[in-house]
């Protein structure tokens, strides 16, 4: 038989982190997360990554794994995802993966081949000087004529993500894109349970916008300077995290502290629909409305139930 694993998904600030510890005290579970910012040590407030108290004794994997100034790949976090969630099983414990990077949830519950094609270290070169010379809106536009759903996918500012498909096109003739989906398929490998929390558009803005405030007020700007000052490169994909890469611009005098702000909390908001659209083309999420209950305890007795259910019936 498959072994289980339960899976709390949704937009940033729908409070997943608090129902995934409830859901870990309850079902004797430990927390996997499945957020591509939380891997980077040293990255605290602008990822919102859990506390200590926060955490209430339950064991947190797959948090503060590699440095800000070092590449990470999904690739490589399915790799030691896996081995977790393996070791979580063999000591009897329910892993739980917690988290809003639909990506790397897809690494763990289904089979996804991330086998990298061939690179190319002198073309990757050539690819970075015509982003100097020419600019990142015209390299992003070069990927939209030969793959425009990578282009759609890959933001121009993730200059990075935006060479690695012009290399692989550029090396096999292939699209990125069709690549990344030629060796998936779902719901093999675990008895998964895929939980999605949301509530209404605009109480999720208004929680937003107040988490970004307290940010602030716990030293967002200070964090992301002794990141600067420790060397961690403002290109660097850590770096592009939201909060981030707009609190550089402004300690490089790019930006106002107020303008910082507020594109934060747009960008902010956009993702969160961005990521609410992306878990909604999966049929297989129980949906779960935060609005219509008073208190975490509540929904964590709801998502209790339905995995009762879900469990007693396969």
């Amino acid at each position: 038989m498959k072994k289980p694993i339960l899976a709390i998904v949704g937009p940033t600030a729908t409070g997943k982190t608090a129902v995934g510890v409830q859901l870990a005290l309850h079902l004797n579970g430990e927390i996997v997360s499945t957020d591509s910012m939380l891997v980077y040590k040293g990255m605290d407030i602008g990822t919102a990554k859990p506390t200590t108290e926060e955490r209430q004794g339950v064991p947190h994997h797959m948090i503060d794994v590699v440095m800000p100034n070092e590449d990470y790949s999904v690739a490589k976090y399915q790799q030691e995802a896996e081995r977790v969630v393996a070791t979580i099983h063999n000591s009897g414990k329910l892993p739980i993966l917690v988290g809003g990077t639909g990506l790397y949830l897809r690494a763990v519950v289904d089979k996804y081949n991330f086998e990298s094609p061939m690179t190319d270290e002198n073309l990757r070169h050539q690819l970075q000087i015509l982003s100097q010379e020419k600019g990142k809106d015209w390299l992003h536009h070069q990927l939209a004529e030969v793959d425009p759903e990578a282009a759609e996918k890959i933001h121009q500012n993730n200059v990075r993500r935006v060479i690695r498909a012009l290399e692989v096109y550029k090396l096999t003739g292939k699209r990125f894109s069709s690549l990344q989906k030629a060796d998936y398929q779902p719901n093999i490998k675990y008895n998964t349970l895929i939980v999605g929390l949301t509530m209404p558009r605009e109480i999720l803005y208004q929680r937003i916008e107040k988490r970004v405030d307290k940010m602030l007020e716990m030293g967002l700007v200070s964090e992301v300077d002794k990141l600067l000052q420790q060397g961690v490169n403002p290109t660097a994909t850590s770096m592009q995290g939201l909060g981030y890469k707009e609190i550089a611009a402004y300690l490089k005098g790019e930006l106002s502290l107020d303008k910082a702000v507020e594109l934060i909390k747009r960008d902010t908001r956009r993702f969160a629909k961005r990521q609410f659209t992306w878990f909604k083309r999966d049929p297989r999420i129980h949906w779960i409305d935060l609005h219509k209950y008073n208190n975490t305890e509540k929904v964590v007795d709801k998502i209790i139930r339905i995995r009762q259910e879900k469990f007693s019936s396969s």
